[in-house]
């Protein structure tokens, strides 16, 4: 866990856990021996990412950004994504993390998705030990894109391994969603912002109080190394939509000096950039 203040507010960057992607998927068209230099594959050519979310402590409550990979699936498909999130007593890193912190999860009020894909929703719920199914954060409202929810509920050929209905379905049952259509401010100071590409409908999280501005990129930019323009994940569905949003958030991030937060990222949490005349890039120190 990583804590800091923006303006007013405190944030814990809590590690949900460790996942491992293949290289190439993760880099799309970007040639191997550009995208190994920043990160390492393994024996499998994967590479190691993280998997954080943000905690806010704002006044209106507690504000929770994304959940994670969660604790409902089996050894094999966490082989093959190499996740290893698992806490201790069957609950997650996440939960643990919360818990080091003083925080149960009935005492989160809002959860924000930036998409509805397994490693960043699947913490929503959770199997109980007699393997019944529960929301995770009982007392929170969830925020969700009504267009991700809806991409989410007809998935194709090519997204299907990505989206589970058990991840999302019972919030609507249970009437904890909150869908929006558009940018919207969902706390004073808390404001979702559309940032298609990755799926049509993803969401990143613009954090403003005290004069000072931070950007939960979600799968925008998942790590500092796909910071570069071209540098698109081969997973996402509209990669040339995934450019122009990128073009768009990082100068206004370097023109308005915005703190990135980094979901993906294994080491860098956070960090401020700049435009060296060729691609954007962390500032010196900043990594």
């Amino acid at each position: 866990m990583q804590r800091r203040k923006i303006g007013d507010f405190t944030v814990q960057a809590i590690q949900a856990g460790g996942q491992r992607l293949d290289g190439g998927a993760m880099f799309g068209v970007v040639p191997k021996p550009l995208w190994e230099k920043r990160i390492p594959a393994d024996e499998r050519n994967r590479i190691q990412l993280g998997m954080r979310c943000l905690l806010i402590e704002h006044p209106s409550g507690l504000v929770l950004i994304d959940t994670g990979a969660g604790n409902k699936e089996n050894a094999k498909f966490k082989d093959i994504y190499g996740i290893e999130n698992e806490g201790a007593d069957g609950a997650t890193m996440l939960e643990d993390g919360l818990k080091e912190i003083g925080v149960a999860p009935a005492d989160i009020a809002i959860v924000i998705n930036t998409h509805l894909h397994f490693d960043h929703a699947g913490g929503n719920t959770r199997t109980r030990p007699n393997g019944s199914l529960e929301i995770t954060f009982p007392n929170a409202t969830y925020v969700v894109r009504r267009g991700e929810y809806d991409f989410a509920l007809h998935p194709n050929e090519r997204t299907a391994a990505s989206y589970f209905e058990r991840n999302y379905a019972p919030l609507e049952a249970a009437d904890k969603l909150e869908l929006v259509a558009r940018e919207k401010q969902i706390v004073k100071g808390i404001r979702v912002v559309p940032t298609p590409g990755h799926t049509p409908f993803h969401q990143s999280i613009l954090i403003e109080s005290g004069g000072e501005r931070a950007f939960y990129l979600g799968d925008l930019v998942p790590t500092h190394a796909h910071l570069p323009l071209p540098w698109i994940m081969g997973y996402d569905v509209e990669p040339l939509v995934t450019l122009e949003t990128k073009r768009r958030i990082l100068k206004q991030a370097v023109d308005e000096e915005w703190l990135l937060l980094f979901e993906h990222d294994a080491i860098v949490p956070w960090g401020r950039i700049e435009h060296d005349g060729k691609a954007y890039r962390l500032m010196d120190g900043e990594a």
